[in-house]
């Protein structure tokens, strides 16, 4: 059996697609680096050597979008494909643990 198909991403300017993938690959980055998380500090500074890159993608992104006078953030959209993408998840990993989780 076949798992369940996942809801299909809202539609997006290109930008706007730039915009979510470079965020969210910044939220990965952030989650591999949160010493909260443990790890290796080997891999905590890989992950923040690919930061300055993923935050460069990130800006650049905002900045096409700006330069075409896209001066709103369409939060609908932007929140539906980012719960479609797992962003919940991957931005807690950002985030200090409960003391319990500890």
């Amino acid at each position: 059996m076949l798992p369940p198909e996942p809801p299909p991403l809202p539609a997006l300017t290109r930008a706007e697609g730039e915009l979510i993938d470079s965020y969210l690959a910044v939220l990965d980055l952030l989650g591999r680096i949160n010493p909260t998380r443990g790890g290796h500090t080997y891999s905590g500074l890989r992950a923040a050597q690919a930061l300055v890159g993923k935050a460069a993608e990130l800006r650049d992104a905002l900045t096409l979008m700006h330069n075409r006078g896209e001066s709103e953030l369409h939060r609908a959209a932007l929140t539906r494909a980012l719960q479609v993408l797992d962003g919940e998840r991957r931005a807690g990993l950002v985030t200090v643990p409960p003391p319990e989780d500890l």
